[in-house]
């Protein structure tokens, strides 16, 4: 049975830094595109980031230029570097594994997920 684990979530600054990580089990985790997407209370799930299996990446407009996602193949790990943090950035982050690589905006393209890590970004 496949497994992700989130850890880093936390209570943050406006204008601090977050790391989050994502540990993936059981699953031949190279062959996966890999994404970040969070949801806040009263709101669907929206997309956060994406690396796919080569190492090419997107992003929500939202988190352009503030958030890096990275992976590492051979720790089946995958991260997501938030700098410069809003309070509009609060929300549990998901992270997710997928073969669909052209529907990496939306949940749809996902086959796996974490249970998620809670992000909370005060002003």
């Amino acid at each position: 049975q496949v497994q992700m684990v989130e850890s880093g979530g936390g209570l943050v600054q406006a204008g601090g830094s977050l790391s989050l990580s994502c540990a993936a089990s059981r699953l031949t985790f190279n062959i996966y595109s890999m994404g970040w997407f969070r949801q806040a209370p009263g709101k669907e799930r929206e997309f956060v980031a994406q690396i796919s299996r080569r190492g090419t990446t997107n992003y929500a407009d939202s988190v352009k230029g503030r958030f890096t996602i990275s992976r590492d193949n051979a720790k089946k790990t995958v991260y997501l570097q938030m700098n410069a943090v809003k309070p509009e950035d609060t929300a549990n982050y998901y992270c997710a594994a997928g073969v669909r690589e052209s529907y990496y905006y939306t949940p749809q393209g996902y086959s796996y997920w974490g249970q998620g890590t809670q992000v909370t970004v005060s002003s």
